[in-house]
């Protein structure tokens, strides 16, 4: 419900509220210096990341060169472990500035990566209205959170 009724504000964001609260920490997968990697609590397909920057910031250009860097790094481990763990046949990976992009968390800058497969169900959301996960969010989180940690001992 938090998700659904998170303001704009960093005191009701949930990607704020996820670094503190302990009902997000099954969605952590990997906490960086000043990013951290976390599940998309209503995912387009199995393994759909999101890299965010600890730090309450709307854009890129809000964001220190450390940021945009950790950024960068832990949305290429975030391939390298959904490549691993999943073997999708390819990748989306992108960022929604502003409502008219597509934004669902306005205010507060975030990177997605999303596993696809040739003929995956990801059409099922825009058609049906339905969702189709073989796999459970938590189960997820352990398939990769080894995977992050062998990947950030490098």
């Amino acid at each position: 419900m938090a998700y659904i009724t998170g303001g704009a504000s960093a005191e009701g964001c949930v990607f704020c509220s996820a670094l503190s609260d302990p009902e997000a920490e099954p969605l952590l997968v990997h906490r960086g210096r000043t990013c951290f990697v976390i599940l998309n609590l209503f995912p387009y397909n199995n393994g759909h990341l999101m890299v965010i920057p600890n730090r309450h910031i709307a854009a890129l250009t809000s964001a220190t060169p450390d940021e945009l860097c950790e950024m960068m790094e832990l949305t290429q481990r975030a391939e390298m472990a959904l490549t691993e763990a999943y073997a999708p046949h390819g990748m989306n990976m992108g960022i929604n500035l502003g409502k008219a992009a597509g934004a669902g968390i306005l205010d507060h800058i975030h990177m997605h990566v999303v596993p696809r497969w040739s003929g995956d169900t990801n059409f099922m959301t825009v058609v049906g209205q339905t969702r189709v996960l073989p796999e459970e969010l938590p189960v997820t989180a352990d398939r990769l959170r080894p995977i992050f940690e062998r990947l950030n001992r490098r």
